[in-house]
């Protein structure tokens, strides 16, 4: 191998967490002296925030549904992997997954990263044929990297064998900082929110796997109870309309923002009803702002949230997600002490220890060779460098401007 790695990452989202994730990879690698590129669409927040950065992209462009067309993609795609020559192809999320694995086949080094299992996101016969792609296809991947040891562990439970790491997702811990009492003051007066309202905040791309559709249902039994509480939900996705034509009391819909930790500042408490998850970004940076967390019971989300920073309720359990929020609503005090908890378990989960460790992994794939000169250690589960995160110093904010 060269003595500068060459990855090339592959990616159909564009936005919510993987956006994120493959800006803050790719410019991090880049950093470290690596030739790097991102192959994706070319419209979007993240071929924006790749030229922010520097990074350079080439055009790939597929739809988040599977179909006949996903054929002329991987080829496509195969030619776009001759062309650029990397060492190391990562592929990022189902559909990347889906065409790089059946282009390439292990002819070029591959890691995959599912930031969620493909099967999670279907139903009936479909979920059935994402199921046993993946359990396939697993054999053309020589790392598969899971944000979380839950969704590792689901792999397991369903018979995905391979090469599994877990190499977990972070969170950037100077951005992110917990929140005192006069920044929440800031922050809702500058979203004109009182400062008595008892605010939940639901931050994410409105889609059926973020469940703002549960949410709903359960704000309409705390509305009626409560009739203070406010509700906002901070993002865009294919639900939106619908959601805002339902016209539930107390909730607003803030739409796609620029700096969601503000709103994190201004909450009680946050809130996250889905239906299935990696390990969200959103769960790790309302953690890291010191503020309580209600969540729904999937994997990616019980391996953080404990009965001290918060809750989990079973998932589209309406009623007793309503009965988590009115609870922290109704008592500020316990809202506070889980969010001080909240911060306190964040600080183990800095991002700079998860590009260490993509980057160690990476590395190891090609024999451990290492001619960054950024202190990556071979051999662990995990670099302890604390390199500093190029998102930081370039102002990315994290979300591809959207949630």
């Amino acid at each position: 191998m060269a003595l500068t790695p060459s990855v090339l990452h592959v990616t159909q989202p564009v936005d919510g967490g993987v956006g994120a994730y493959v800006a803050t990879a790719a410019a991090d690698q880049a950093r470290r002296g690596w030739r790097v590129a991102v192959a994706c669409p070319r419209t979007g927040p993240l071929a924006d925030e790749l030229e922010r950065l520097g990074v350079p992209r080439l055009d790939w462009t597929a739809g988040r549904a599977p179909g006949v067309a996903d054929v002329g993609r991987a080829a496509r795609l195969r030619r776009i992997v001759r062309d650029f020559g990397p060492d190391v192809v990562h592929l990022h999320s189902s559909k990347a997954g889906l065409a790089g694995r059946l282009a390439l086949r292990g002819g070029v080094p591959t890691i995959f990263q599912p930031h969620g299992w493909s099967w999670l996101a279907a139903r009936g016969p479909v979920a059935v044929a994402a199921l046993a792609w993946e359990r396939l296809a697993a054999r053309w991947a020589d790392r598969v990297i899971c944000v979380g040891e839950g969704e590792a562990a689901l792999a397991g439970r369903h018979g995905v064998s391979g090469a599994l790491v877990v190499v977990r997702n972070g969170v950037d811990l100077r951005r992110f900082t917990p929140a005192g009492p006069e920044e929440r003051a800031a922050a809702r007066a500058g979203h004109g929110v009182e400062e008595t309202t008892p605010l939940a905040v639901c931050v994410g791309r409105v889609t059926r796997q973020k469940g703002q559709d549960v949410l709903l249902s359960a704000w309409e039994r705390v509305a009626a109870r409560n009739a203070r509480a406010r509700l906002v939900v901070v993002g865009d996705g294919p639900m939106l309309p619908a959601l805002r034509a339902r016209a539930v009391p107390g909730v607003h819909f803030a739409g796609a923002v620029a700096d969601v930790r503000s709103w994190y500042v201004a909450s009680d408490v946050v809130v996250l009803p889905s239906r299935w998850e990696g390990l969200p970004l959103t769960a790790l940076e309302a953690l890291a702002t010191g503020r309580s967390l209600v969540a729904c019971a999937v994997s990616g989300i019980t391996e953080l949230v404990t009965s001290d920073v918060g809750a989990v309720v079973a998932p589209e359990d309406g009623a007793a997600l309503a009965e988590a929020l009115l609870l922290r609503l109704g008592q500020p005090g316990l809202a506070a002490a889980e969010g001080a908890a909240a911060a306190a378990l964040a600080g183990s989960l800095d991002v700079g220890d998860a590009l260490d460790a993509l980057a160690e992994q990476t590395l190891e794939l090609l024999g451990g060779a290492n001619g960054t000169g950024r202190g990556v250690v071979a051999g662990g589960s995990c670099a302890r460098s604390r390199l500093r995160n190029i998102s930081d110093e370039r102002g990315f904010d994290g979300h591809c401007q959207t949630p």
